[in-house]
C-alpha cells in the first residue's frame, strides 16, 4: 500500500518509517498522505499502545524534497499525493488539532519521535507535533526556512517556543543553523540523547514499558488535556480535570490500577478500543 514510508507493527507499538533514504527521506505529497493514513491506522489497531516516528538510512527527513520546491518557486508543487482516506485524532479537539501535521496532537495514542540523523525544514517541524522526541548523538537538526527565503512554516512558530521558549526559537528559526543533538537535549527540544546504535532499542524498550505500566485510556485523556491546556485558561483547565478525574473514578483502569499496586503487581489495564 505504501511506498515513500515503512509501517510495521510488532505488539505494543507500529514503527512507522519515512522511506526514501537515497534522498535523506525528503518529504512529498505521496509521503504526507501516507503518513496520515499510517498513523491513523495505528491509532485504531488495538495492538499499538504507541506510535514510533523515525527515519529508514542514515536520516530521519531532511525536510521536503528539494525537486518539489524547486517546482513550487516556478508555481508547481511537491507531486502527486496518494489516493488514500484517513481521519486520525479525535474530532472533538477542534479544528485547531485537524490540520496538516497537527492532527497529530489529536491522535488518542503517544508519538515517539526516533530521531536518527539528519532532521530539517518541514522534517524538523513534523518531528515537533510527537508528543516525545529522543535522538541519536549522530542527530543534526536545522529549520532552514530563512535560508529558503521562507517563513516558519507548518505550525513551527507555534511548536518551537512552547518547546524551548521565544529565544531559543528566535535564534533556530532566525538563523537556520545547524545545531547537534547535545544542544537540542540541553534547551529541551529532545527528551534525551542516546548513543547511535541505542536510540531504536531504547525507544521501543520505553514503548513495552508504556504497555506494561500504564493506562492506554489514561494516556488518551493526558494527551488531550496537555494539548487543549496550551490554549486555555487555568480555570476552565482545573474545571476540566476534576470532571474527568471523576469519570476515570468510574473506569476500569482505576480499579485494577489500584489492585495492582496494592498486590505488587504489574497492573494489566485494557486497550483502547474505537
Amino acid at each position: 500500500m505504501y511506498e515513500d514510508i515503512r509501517y510495521d507493527v510488532e505488539d505494543p507499538f507500529a514503527t512507522l518509517s519515512f522511506h526514501r533514504p537515497e534522498r535523506l527521506n525528503a518529504i512529498t505529497n505521496r509521503m504526507a498522505d501516507e503518513l496520515k493514513h499510517a498513523i491513523a491506522a495505528a491509532e485504531q489497531d488495538e495492538r499499538v499502545v504507541a506510535i514510533l516516528l523515525t527515519g529508514s538510512g542514515r536520516g530521519f527527513c531532511a525536510g521536503a524534497d528539494l525537486k518539489g520546491l524547486q517546482s513550487i518557486s516556478t508555481g508547481g508543487d511537491l507531486g502527486q499525493g496518494a489516493d488514500l482516506s484517513a481521519s486520525p485524532g479525535d474530532a472533538t479537539m477542534g479544528a485547531s488539532f485537524q490540520g496538516p501535521y497537527s492532527y497529530m496532537l489529536s491522535v488518542r495514542k503517544p508519538i515517539i519521535a526516533a530521531i536518527n540523523g539528519p532532521c530539517a525544514g518541514l522534517g524538523f517541524a513534523i518531528s515537533l507535533f510527537a508528543d516525545m522526541r529522543f535522538a541519536s548523538d549522530e542527530a543534526v537538526f536545522t529549520t532552514a526556512f530563512a535560508q529558503r527565503g521562507l517563513i516558519a512554516e507548518w505550525g513551527i512558530g507555534w511548536t518551537l517556543p512552547r518547546l524551548v521558549g521565544t529565544a531559543h526559537a528566535a535564534d533556530l528559526l532566525f538563523s537556520g543553523r545547524k545545531f547537534d543533538a547535545a544542544e537540542a537535549c540541553r534547551i529541551g527540544l529532545v527528551n534525551r540523547t542516546l548513543p547511535h546504535d541505542e536510540l531504536m532499542p531504547f525507544v521501543r524498550q520505553y514503548a513495552r514499558d508504556l504497555a506494561a505500566h500504564a493506562s492506554p485510556a489514561s494516556m488518551a485523556v493526558m494527551k488531550r488535556q496537555i494539548y487543549t491546556g496550551l490554549t486555555s485558561e487555568l480555570g476552565p483547565a482545573m474545571d476540566e480535570a476534576i470532571r474527568l478525574m471523576g469519570e476515570s473514578f468510574k473506569r476500569p483502569d482505576f480499579k485494577e490500577g489500584v489492585d495492582s499496586f496494592l498486590a505488587g503487581r504489574k497492573p494489566s489495564f485494557p486497550r483502547i478500543e474505537f
